[in-house]
């Protein structure tokens, strides 16, 4: 890897930082209009015309294919689900803590990957994961203030985005980007029809909420591009330490936009969570040297 490939990498991880928080900021102030499932469907309908206008204008339409329904379905689906979970727990749960929370989707990764993509679960995986639920512990002390709904609607969107995770790893070795996007966007506008339609009565977004639910479509877009052209270009061990910022950019930004203060509990839970996944991504990274 070319070291001048590094500040590249870095700042696209610094779009996707914002994208990322730009997305929890617009999908707190959206919620008190749309429930969640409107969210999704509206952030859907507007991400099946972007993939759709870029695939004409890069001539990649042509690599849309059926060979591989029924993964996209479980993909999807599962990321649906987390996707909900999350901007949920955005309304109820302090932004760092959902961040914090989030950062646990390597581990299960680690501890799913062996049933979905057959790899092995070594010794430092395990220990990644046993630092994980440690850092999961301190962060939530159940101890002291029990386990809310909001923290195991966080909790549970991380293990959704790793099952997403897993799938979309087993799906780019026959797919292109193209197809799991399109895929992406129209199983879930369907999903979020469906869920948001169920009671008969789907909200139209005002004026004033229409803004953020652009934002809230674009930005998830941007960030996965975000994170894909980092590691295309820079190593993981350069590219999780940058993604890692999220969280006292977050935090700051809950502090000055919502009052919210800082925990440092959530933050020192945070950072086990780090060292664990990042001693592994060093780890993996010196074996395949």
């Amino acid at each position: 890897m070319s070291t001048q490939n590094i500040p590249k990498a870095v700042a696209y991880m610094t779009g996707a930082i914002g994208s990322f928080s730009a997305m929890a900021v617009a999908g707190r102030e959206v919620s008190f209009e749309l429930d969640t499932f409107e969210i999704m469907m509206y952030r859907s309908f507007v991400g099946i015309a972007v993939v759709l206008v870029l695939g004409w204008y890069f001539g990649t339409l042509r690599h849309i294919t059926r060979r591989h329904v029924g993964t996209h379905f479980t993909r999807n689906l599962a990321h649906f689900t987390g996707q909900n979970l999350w901007f949920y727990a955005v309304t109820v749960i302090p932004l760092t803590q959902l961040f914090a929370l989030e950062f646990t989707n390597p581990l299960w990764v680690l501890l799913l990957s062996p049933m979905v993509l057959g790899e092995r679960l070594t010794r430092m995986r395990v220990l990644a994961a046993v630092m994980g639920f440690a850092g999961i512990l301190i962060i939530t002390r159940p101890w002291e203030f029990g386990i809310s709904f909001g923290v195991t609607t966080a909790a549970l969107s991380a293990v959704a985005f790793a099952w997403t995770t897993l799938m979309t790893k087993k799906l780019t070795r026959t797919e292109s980007v193209t197809c799991v996007l399109f895929y992406l966007t129209v199983m879930q506008a369907v999903f979020g029809v469906v869920c948001a339609g169920y009671d008969g009565d789907i909200a139209v977004p005002s004026m004033t909420a229409l803004p953020y639910v652009m934002v809230i479509a674009l930005c998830g877009l941007l960030a996965h591009f975000c994170i894909t052209s980092a590691l295309a270009l820079a190593p993981a061990t350069v590219v999780i330490p940058v993604d890692f910022a999220r969280l006292p950019v977050i935090a700051v930004i809950g502090m000055l936009a919502y009052g919210e203060a800082l925990d440092i509990m959530v933050l020192a839970g945070a950072v086990l969570i780090f060292v664990g996944n990042y001693s592994n991504i060093l780890h993996e990274t010196r074996g395949q040297s």
